[in-house]
């Protein structure tokens, strides 16, 4: 995975800063991305677009609060394809890959900056910042949950399963 960085190392960003409460009567991904983080930073949809960034940085706790699956969707309806923390709030991990958001953990988040490129290797838990030029280690995701993800979700690695 290659991606562009846009940051936020806030610690214990919740699932109401991802997605407002008051935008929780429909679940179209669309509809969810154009609110994504709308009350923590309003600007996040012009950042990242001007960013080309596909991958999220965030501090310790991302996703804590409700079980709400829109959060997961919004982002990644929003066009962020990965979120690097250092710890994830347990349901939002589940419920993200449950919908094929990849998400890793990684300590070093202060080594990263918006507009960083980031190459992500997964059978080497390696981490590149192409543009220091410098690889750390990261959290290896599992096997089983890299398929789900590469699935495009739990729904979908399922499907695929019954086919074989």
């Amino acid at each position: 995975m290659k991606g562009i960085v846009i940051k936020y190392s806030d610690e214990n960003i919740n699932t109401d800063l991802i997605i407002p409460a008051r935008y929780l009567n429909k679940s179209e991904p669309e509809y969810l991305a154009e609110h994504c983080f709308e009350d923590f930073d309003y600007k996040f949809k012009e950042k990242r677009e001007k960013l080309n960034a596909t991958i999220l940085i965030a501090g310790k706790n991302f996703g804590s609060g409700s079980s709400r699956e829109h959060a997961p969707i919004a982002i990644k309806a929003s066009g962020i394809d990965c979120v690097i923390a250092p710890t994830f709030a347990r349901i939002f991990f589940r419920n993200s890959i449950n919908i094929g958001l990849t998400l890793i953990e990684f300590d070093g988040i202060e080594n990263l900056k918006d507009g960083d490129v980031l190459e992500i290797d997964f059978d080497t838990g390696s981490l590149k910042n192409i543009s220091i030029n410098q690889i750390f280690e990261i959290k290896k995701i599992p096997k089983f949950l890299q398929d789900i993800i590469a699935s495009e979700g739990l729904v979908n690695y399922a499907k695929n399963l019954l086919r074989e």
